[in-house]
């Protein structure tokens, strides 16, 4: 099993999820996170006043799924939430020793 990270921006959520859901899967989990790479954060005037953005919104996903769809979830979250431009996200995998699905005890593939 692979844990893929996603860092995605926010206004590509839904996009992302309607073309990962399209290929398979069957869930993930979704947190509003505040980041900074290479776009560094930026100004934004306020009222009259300027002021640095350090970090910039950014939604994380994470998706646990078999170790033979995952280079599948790369590819289709790469595609989908591309901008191409600076800030379109990073996505890391990684793998997992073990599953467990709460409610029933299931395990590794059955508890995803």
């Amino acid at each position: 099993m692979k844990l893929i990270i996603a860092t995605i921006k926010p206004f590509k959520l839904e996009e992302v999820r309607e073309a990962l859901t399209a290929i398979g899967v069957r869930g993930m989990m979704v947190t509003e996170i505040k980041g900074f790479g290479s776009q560094s954060g930026h100004t934004e005037i306020y009222r009259g006043a300027e002021y640095a953005v350090n970090f910039v919104p950014k939604i994380k996903l994470e998706i646990v799924v078999a170790e033979s769809m995952s280079e599948q979830v790369v590819e289709t979250i790469t595609k989908t939430a591309q901008t191409g431009k600076i800030g379109d996200g990073k996505i890391f995998v990684l793998d997992v020793a073990q599953a467990v699905r709460v409610r029933t005890g299931e395990t590794n593939a059955d508890a995803i």
